[in-house]
């Protein structure tokens, strides 16, 4: 499987460009995609599901045309959206097995046997007989997930999958992930959570002002912040001026003030040691210092 963008542009019709000629191409297995609000990540997706159509450009995948072959398309696609939402009045397992009715799955009993394989691999078979508008905010995450995979589908768009999910139930969903990714099929997953695509994608995209600026291995992307993550202990009174001085990753007490981690060329007025960078160090050096466009503490 393949899908290959080229040249794919969206204007809106106030003028807005949320895309600007991207060309990008997207193999089987797990693609990551990252990028600041306004970057133009879920347009993208909603055009990538047919949901909305490009101004320019084309989008094949394999040898299928987006525009001229969208009903054969949208039979190959799972989506679960970040505003997710279900029919109110259905339990779990009838949700579940309407959606895989609408997949094409129409052998009773085949269907059945999968809706209750599906509830077991995310965590919901105990609930299955639960209406699904008493789950818990997780679960619904959960039910989301399970209506986006059901029906073997060879392309899944996921947007902010992991939100609402507790530890634990977010390694179960990326195992779930890792494990479909080793099939023919192409995954798409934007998230805020950094790990998710670190942990999971061979690939990724880094979208800004509608632009693709980085198109590689997450590896790739954490080389170009190595040698430039810094470690500060720090009392409490220069905590500010840290803040002012440099985007700050994180902030945790310690003995006699705080160990604050930070990107930065270099440190010119505080001691610190540097450390091996992770993908959200890498991202927001990126940023910051590449791009040249200020962090405000918001990862997407």
């Amino acid at each position: 499987m393949k899908i290959t963008i080229e040249d794919l542009s969206k204007i809106y019709k106030n003028g807005n460009q949320a895309l600007k000629a991207i060309q990008l191409e997207i193999d089987s297995g797990m693609f990551g995609l990252l990028g600041p609000n306004g970057a133009g990540k879920t347009t993208l997706m909603r055009i990538l599901i047919t949901l909305m159509k490009p101004s320019t450009g084309n989008v094949k995948i394999d040898d299928l045309d987006l525009q001229k072959n969208r009903r054969e398309i949208r039979a190959m696609l799972g989506y679960l959206p970040q505003d997710f939402r279900f029919f109110t009045k259905l339990r779990t397992w009838e949700f579940l097995d309407y959606v895989a009715s609408l997949a094409g799955m129409r052998d009773g009993r085949i269907r059945r046997k999968a809706v209750d394989e599906m509830l077991e691999n995310v965590g919901l078979y105990e609930a299955r007989d639960r209406m699904a508008n008493k789950l818990s905010g997780g679960m619904k995450r959960r039910l989301g997930i399970a209506q986006a995979l059901i029906g073997d589908p060879k392309i899944v768009v996921v947007d902010e999958p992991t939100t609402g999910l507790d530890p634990e139930e977010r390694i179960r969903f990326r195992n779930l992930l890792a494990e479909m990714s080793q099939r023919d099929i192409i995954i798409v997953l934007s998230t805020h959570i950094v790990g998710d695509i670190s942990s999971t994608c061979n690939n990724m995209a880094l979208l800004n002002e509608g632009a693709l600026v980085f198109n590689d291995a997450p590896d790739k992307l954490i080389e170009k912040a190595t040698g430039h993550v810094w470690l500060i202990e720090a009392i409490d009174s220069e905590l500010d001026t840290i803040k002012e001085k440099y985007p700050v990753i994180s902030t945790v007490p310690a003995e006699g003030g705080w160990e604050v981690q930070v990107v930065a060329d270099k440190l010119n007025e505080f001691p610190g040691k540097q450390i091996d960078p992770n993908l959200e160090h890498a991202y927001v050096y990126f940023m910051e210092y590449e791009l040249g466009q200020a962090w405000n503490g918001d990862i997407n």
